[in-house]
């Protein structure tokens, strides 16, 4: 089962119905809580979506904001995914810094992914369960900072971990898959030709993680909806 697909011409189309789903479900949340817990990925690609999250209002104070994964880079550093959401969601938003759950990248690897794992643990419980995850797919498959052959991969009960990814002689921390699997709430959101190719291994392939990561989460994740633009989705059936 890989989730309900939602197609349409341009990115900026599927940034906002992305933007609308993402708001629907945090509104799910929030009608039986006090709050509600939302993770989200970095990258490029999200920028254009948390233009359409932040372009309402929304009760964002009520919002636990976490992040999937993080490069171990200092804070401020362009390559931050704390710092690109800072721009284009944290402020815009008005999401206050007592909400906000970042990785501290700028520290030993193995004690930011031990402090963030406690951190979440503290705000959610155990075992964690986020309302809504926000994830990207990269055109190798991974998602999260969990790369193709990455020993995570296999990590059925841990929180977050540092990884090392050597395509970009990088750590990084991210979330494993016991949290990835267990949201109530997963969105996929992937645009661009380069994605075309591996969309559809992940989606119409046989089973296989660990060369494709994504599909862990298309397999077995719960409420998983993917936003595709034609260019990514132009080989699907």
């Amino acid at each position: 089962m890989s989730g309900h697909r939602f197609r349409y011409a341009q990115p900026e189309q599927a940034a906002q119905a992305c933007a609308r789903h993402i708001r629907a479900r945090l509104e799910e949340a929030l009608a039986g809580a006090p709050a509600a817990s939302f993770a989200v990925s970095g990258g490029s690609s999200p920028k254009l979506m948390f233009g359409y999250l932040t372009d309402e209002p929304f009760p964002w104070d009520r919002v636990l904001l976490f992040w999937v994964d993080e490069r171990c880079v200092p804070h401020g550093d362009p390559q931050s995914n704390f710092t690109m959401a800072e721009e284009h969601l944290i402020r815009p938003a008005g999401i206050p810094q007592r909400n906000v759950h970042r990785i501290r990248g700028e520290i030993r690897p193995d004690d930011a992914s031990e402090c963030y794992a406690a951190g979440i643990r503290d705000a959610l419980g155990t075992p964690p369960r986020f309302d809504v995850i926000h994830l990207g797919m990269g055109p190798d498959g991974h998602t999260a900072s969990l790369f193709p052959g990455e020993a995570r991969i296999e990590d059925s009960d841990g929180v977050a971990a540092a990884v090392y990814v050597e395509k970009f002689s990088q750590w990084r921390v991210t979330l494993l898959p016991a949290v990835l699997l267990g949201a109530r709430h997963t969105v996929f959101f992937v645009t661009g030709a380069d994605k075309a190719v591996m969309l559809r291994k992940v989606l119409e392939e046989g089973y296989e993680p660990m060369k494709y990561p994504a599909q862990l989460i298309a397999h077995h994740g719960r409420g998983v909806a993917w936003f595709l633009d034609d260019a990514a989705a132009a080989l699907l059936e």
